[in-house]
């Protein structure tokens, strides 16, 4: 199993404005996403469905390696 980890941007702001983010969520989107894009500045986001959220899609996004999470909020425009 990888070993996730978190930016201080991460733990410091975004679990700071969205406190109802589960770090377990977002791993979950990771490893099983709906949709994967590459980012131009070497970021990688994810999508994936999180029935705690009413079936939302969560939008997570990591640096280059795919393991350091950095961003995740809730997607409202995305459509599969």
């Amino acid at each position: 199993m990888p070993e996730y980890r978190f930016t201080n941007y991460f733990e410091r702001e975004v679990l700071r404005k969205r406190p109802y983010l589960r770090r377990e969520w977002c791993i979950a989107v990771i490893e099983q996403p709906s949709r994967v894009e590459a980012q131009e500045d070497n970021r990688v986001r994810f999508w994936g469905v999180v029935p705690e959220l009413g079936g939302r899609y969560l939008r997570v996004v990591t640096l280059s390696d795919r393991l350091t999470i950095h961003n995740a909020f809730p997607d409202r425009g995305f459509t599969p």
